[in-house]
């Protein structure tokens, strides 16, 4: 961690998928679909809730904000794969390559962290129905939308910074389909000790955040649901 930036590496090689030229147009054509059905489920899914007035609530508001992180998610790394599938050269500048590592933790951070307050967010409208106005203000909802956010640029950030500081002075092939950290550090003429161990511990904890609020979230909600005894509450619940 010696400095700012002192690489002599101007571009990466990505590795891609495959270097088998017989299966790039077939994969192409396949991750263009896959690309090309993700925008435009998640592209109905906040449309339909901008025109609905009825899905104007917390829940559709988290939806809609998890599809836009779904099309940012996909969109950083998808097209330029998709360009690769035909080109010969699969490069990336430094820079490039470095923003696009940033933008995925960003979005790939915020919409782990949103599946959590998703979680937490239907446990309390269906544990506690009678206070779910009182408990989820106006002010707890912003939060809660914004919370996501912050943690994935405080993660990107910390990622970002320590690889700026790293010597980049020999291999540039990257083996991978586009640039992530794990491929990135594994690349550093530095001792990247110090930002694996930084990557390990934030996404642990992310991980385990995640896991736990979504386990205890719907564990409390089934018990929630076997306490209602009616058969159609039970099960207007449980849907």
């Amino acid at each position: 961690m010696r400095g700012w930036n002192h690489t002599g590496v101007k571009e990466f090689l990505l590795v891609g998928l495959t270097e088998n030229p017989n299966v790039q147009i077939p994969l192409f054509l396949l991750f263009t679909l896959i690309y090309f059905i993700t925008l435009l489920g998640n592209l109905g899914i906040i449309i339909l809730i901008w025109l609905n007035a009825q899905l104007h609530t917390l829940m559709y508001f988290f939806l809609g904000n998890f599809s836009f992180c779904d099309i940012c998610c996909s969109t950083v790394f998808a097209p330029k794969m998709l360009v690769n599938f035909l080109t010969k050269h699969k490069s990336s500048t430094f820079s490039g390559c470095v923003l696009q590592s940033f933008s995925f933790a960003v979005y790939v951070t915020t919409e782990g962290i949103l599946l959590s307050m998703m979680a937490y967010d239907r446990y309390v409208a269906i544990a506690n129905p009678l206070l779910y106005t009182v408990i989820m203000t106006q002010r707890v909802c912003i939060q809660m939308v914004l919370a996501p956010y912050l943690g994935g640029l405080i993660n990107s950030l910390t990622h970002t910074i320590g690889l700026h500081k790293l010597d980049f002075c020999g291999p540039n092939i990257v083996d991978h389909y586009f640039c992530d950290v794990p491929p990135l550090l594994r690349l550093s003429c530095s001792d990247a000790h110090i930002n694996e161990m930084l990557f390990l511990v934030f996404s642990g904890l992310i991980a385990m955040f995640t896991f736990i609020v979504i386990m205890v979230s719907y564990i409390r909600i089934i018990i929630a649901i076997q306490r209602i005894h009616a058969a159609e509450g039970r099960y207007k619940a449980f849907s």
